[in-house]
């Protein structure tokens, strides 16, 4: 699917506040409701837009800590990885999973409360995991940017 400019100005709008009226939409590119309307619902027929969300506060939530996780693997096979990714994704706290190329074969964020929550994390449910070989965690001390706005 091509996105011509005004595609573009609508997703740009609806990443930083999806609860925008098609009308408020309308009136900031200076189009008329009903086009705006049908680009709106061509977009999320095309899967351009997946999903509208709410972006919470996690540490007024009391998840005060972040950890990145380097997973390798026992063995590099489709029956591993498999076997890896259906655990984790039964691991709420778990936010994002990324299977990557390096000295390493994932990548994980993890969200928790504290360091002991991640303790027990670590020992009782990602440690465990039969296709886990070594696990190497990062604590972020502060986190610089965080955005869910892809560039456009």
């Amino acid at each position: 699917m091509i996105l011509d400019e005004t595609d573009k100005k609508i997703l740009r709008l609806l990443q930083l506040d999806a609860h925008l009226t098609l009308k408020d939409i309308a009136n900031k590119i200076n189009l008329s409701l009903t086009p705006v309307h049908d680009r709106v619902k061509r977009l999320e027929k095309e899967g351009i837009i997946e999903k509208y969300v709410s972006i919470l506060n996690k540490k007024k939530l009391g998840n005060n800590l972040m950890v990145y996780c380097q997973v390798t693997l026992v063995k590099q096979t489709y029956d591993v990885s498999d076997g890896f990714n259906q655990s984790i994704m039964n691991m709420p706290e778990v936010v994002e999973c990324n299977f990557i190329s390096g000295s390493f074969d994932y990548m994980l964020k993890i969200i928790l409360p504290d360091m002991e929550s991640y303790h027990n994390f670590h020992q009782k449910k990602l440690s465990v995991l039969p296709e886990v070989s070594l696990i190497n965690s990062f604590f972020i001390i502060s986190e610089v940017k965080s955005t869910t706005v892809l560039p456009i």
